[in-house]
């Protein structure tokens, strides 16, 4: 699984969690509901850490809390 898989995955399994859209997450989050759908789309290879910061704060989720989860544990190697 590649880094950008690995984020999607985890935000939207605590979303399934929390009853949440990818929309109402947005608005937790004070970014637009088009950079949160943005960061969902298959086609966009990378994802900012500035957005994945923004939406924990939404979340009330530290980083360290976001990626302390088994989706970030066997990542695949992004140096090819």
């Amino acid at each position: 699984m590649s880094v950008k898989d690995a984020v999607v995955t985890r935000f939207t399994n605590i979303c399934k969690e929390r009853g949440l859209k990818i929309n109402e997450l947005a608005n937790l989050s004070g970014v637009t509901p088009s950079t949160a759908y943005s960061m969902f789309d298959s086609s966009r290879r990378d994802v900012s850490i500035i957005t994945i910061k923004k939406l924990c704060d939404g979340l009330d989720l530290t980083l360290k809390e976001f990626f302390d989860s088994n989706e970030f544990s066997n990542l695949d190697q992004e140096i090819k």
